[in-house]
């Protein structure tokens, strides 16, 4: 019934239920499957971009302007930022979505920071 409520949630762009579902997923819980197996033919069709380089090379720049342009054209975006892990919380330094206060405040763009975890 939970994963039922979260998934009605995720199809309606509830953020509560979209950071519990990634939440669900970087942990590797067994129901992270149950729910991408649930919601993929519904959402399957979503375009993912990766942007990788080297500390000062304008990932969080170029990702402004993409969803900056993305937006004009009234698509919804979802950054997942991954982060060097803190030293002494174990959580992401954050560092990028402090890049990205353009966009931050903006309904249509969902901007989730996770940690590397030492990977």
């Amino acid at each position: 019934m939970v994963i039922e409520k979260l998934i009605d949630g995720l199809l309606i762009n509830d953020r509560r239920s979209i950071s519990r579902s990634i939440s669900i997923s970087e942990n590797d819980d067994s129901e992270a499957s149950e729910i991408l197996k649930k919601i993929y033919k519904k959402i399957g069709k979503a375009y993912r971009i990766g942007i990788t380089g080297p500390p000062g090379a304008g990932k969080s720049t170029i990702t402004n302007q993409l969803t900056k342009l993305l937006r004009t054209k009234k698509f919804k975006v979802g950054i997942i930022a991954v982060d060097p892990t803190s030293p002494f919380t174990g959580g992401a330094l954050l560092g990028d979505r402090v890049r990205m206060t353009e966009i931050g405040n903006d309904e249509g763009v969902f901007i989730r920071s996770m940690a590397t975890r030492g990977s």
